[in-house]
């Protein structure tokens, strides 16, 4: 993909085409882009359920018409009855199954408390129609379903209830089949009959509780029921092009912002050379160290992110221990995740960024048979070591990679930008400020371009610096020079995630830009 798409009357981008053509037809019908939101959010539940679903969790930028942005937390707690004894004699929390499947799907009361900040006149029916009709009629396969699928199949064929949705006849479904989810399709249904918050206090959680206890899940009624997505202010950061907005904790929102104060302290330039990627790795190493000291449920913590961001001192501290002639010795802890991330904007001025997502890939791999719903595996992230920043205690929010990412930058323009692809995120978020923002290009251009990535991400296990092989060897050769333990990988390499971009500009016409990497699509007006 070379060159953007530009339209005037609305836009949405989103890693699956047809969640984009989701989006785009309520916008064409007359809903607002948080309408659109959640038909684009709905659609992805069903045509991408190896990485997000009605299980999972969320978390939403949106900017109103007059200005004001406004985040929404949608992350679920930890389940009131998953205690360290239930985990007594092992090591850490399970990756798949019943025990891992151990916190609330937040997803569907983000979906709510959006509609109900945004307002709007589109009925559920109308904005989960496309996603009924996928589940209902077929969605057929992508490349990316099909390879998480076989790469994780000695596992996840163990799993709850998992073949009979996903492997009918024993057949694992390859790229091009149809797949079907009729019991997803009578949940969204249900949804658009009974209201969303069924999810949480009707007939549908009475369903879904006992569908968790006999998938050994610890999940219970009480839990979905004391479970609200949560309307605040986001973090900000003034920087040197404008004001850049994220979430605040438990997610690493504050990481991402972090880059980009360390980075424009470093004196990137927004090129591709040695200099400025090392600058960028370089602050990566130092916003995911601070991540790891202080990042958890915000109830407990004790660092203010917002406070460090809005302190030049702390942050010309921070940047001045970062060498510029020299890589920080690494590996450090990495994260894992799986997700999918899109935007949406009306010509009216709402404008959405937002995230979802199941954790690894098809999050715990339990499914839930009556309802069709595959569960996350959030809760996995857990230390069953008591007294650590992140140990598994019953009530407390578990730590999210998710971020979706905002600026309304100094020309009046404003971008809506995100990713998938756990400690990936944060940093295809700075590529994109670099390229766009700082550089100048075109954001099909920044988005197409060779990525650079720290550490593990979405499929892979190594904590090197990997880059595209795209990228000019003199380039691989002089971060090596600096100490970088480089690995190169293909040309478009999928672990460099999923990413999407819209900007707006002053004159109300819209740029949007999808990632080659996926099975994306820009769908405007």
């Amino acid at each position: 993909m070379l060159f953007s798409a530009r339209s005037c009357r609305g836009m949405v981008t989103a890693p699956h085409h047809l969640a984009a053509q989701a989006g785009r037809d309520i916008l064409r019908a007359g809903g607002n882009a948080v309408e659109a939101a959640v038909a684009t959010a709905a659609t992805l539940s069903v045509v991408y359920p190896h990485m997000t679903g009605l299980g999972g969790d969320g978390f939403w930028l949106i900017r109103r018409p007059d200005g004001a942005v406004c985040a929404i937390d949608a992350c679920g707690r930890l389940a009131r009855s998953a205690t360290p004894a239930l985990y007594a004699g092992l090591d850490a929390v399970p990756w798949r199954g019943g025990l891992a499947a151990n916190t609330v799907a937040g997803t569907v009361a983000g979906w709510n408390r959006a509609l109900a900040y945004a307002g709007g006149q589109m009925s559920l029916a109308t904005l989960l129609q496309d996603a009924i009709g996928h589940a209902e009629q077929g969605m057929v396969v992508t490349e990316s379903m099909a390879g998480l699928m076989a790469a994780h199949l000695d596992t996840l064929s163990h799993m709850p209830n998992f073949p009979a949705l996903f492997l009918p006849d024993g057949e694992m479904k390859i790229a091009g089949a149809v797949h079907r989810n009729p019991a997803l399709a009578r949940t969204l249904r249900r949804l658009a009959d009974a209201g969303l918050g069924d999810f949480y206090h009707g007939k549908l959680a009475d369903t879904i509780a006992a569908e968790l206890e006999s998938c050994g899940s610890p999940v219970r009624l009480d839990d979905l029921n004391h479970h609200e997505a949560i309307l605040s202010e986001p973090l900000a950061a003034s920087l040197h092009h404008g004001r850049f907005f994220n979430v605040h904790p438990p997610t690493q929102g504050a990481a991402s912002l972090l880059i980009l104060a360390l980075a424009e302290r470093l004196g990137v330039q927004g090129a591709d050379t040695v200099e400025d990627i090392h600058r960028w790795v370089e602050a990566t190493k130092a916003a995911f160290l601070w991540r790891d000291r202080t990042i958890a449920d915000p109830a407990i913590m004790t660092a203010s992110p917002q406070g460090l961001l809005s302190d030049p001192a702390a942050l010309d501290e921070l940047a001045g221990g970062i060498a510029l002639d020299r890589a920080m010795t690494w590996p450090h802890p990495v994260q894992h995740g799986d997700t999918t991330w899109f935007g949406v904007m009306d010509s009216e001025g709402w404008a959405v960024s937002m995230i979802q997502s199941l954790y690894f890939e098809f999050g715990s791999g339990v499914v839930l048979p009556e309802t069709g719903i595959v569960w996350q595996n959030r809760g996995a992230s857990f230390d069953l070591r008591q007294g650590m920043l992140r140990s598994l205690v019953p009530g407390r929010k578990p730590f999210h990679t998710l971020n979706p990412a905002m600026a309304a930058l100094n020309d009046e323009s404003l971008l809506v930008y995100g990713t998938m692809g756990g400690e990936g995120q944060p940093q295809t978020q700075a590529a994109i400020v670099a390229r766009n923002v700082i550089a100048g290009l075109s954001l099909q251009e920044t988005i197409t371009a060779p990525r650079w990535l720290l550490g593990r991400t979405w499929g892979e296990t190594s904590t090197t610096l990997k880059l595209e092989t795209r990228f000019d060897p003199s380039i691989v050769d002089g971060l090596r020079a600096l100490g970088h333990e480089v690995e190169t990988l293909t040309p478009f390499a999928t672990a460099m995630g999923h990413a999407g971009a819209i900007r707006r500009y002053r004159d109300g016409t819209m740029e949007g830009a999808t990632d080659p990497r996926s099975d994306g699509g820009v769908a405007a007006l």
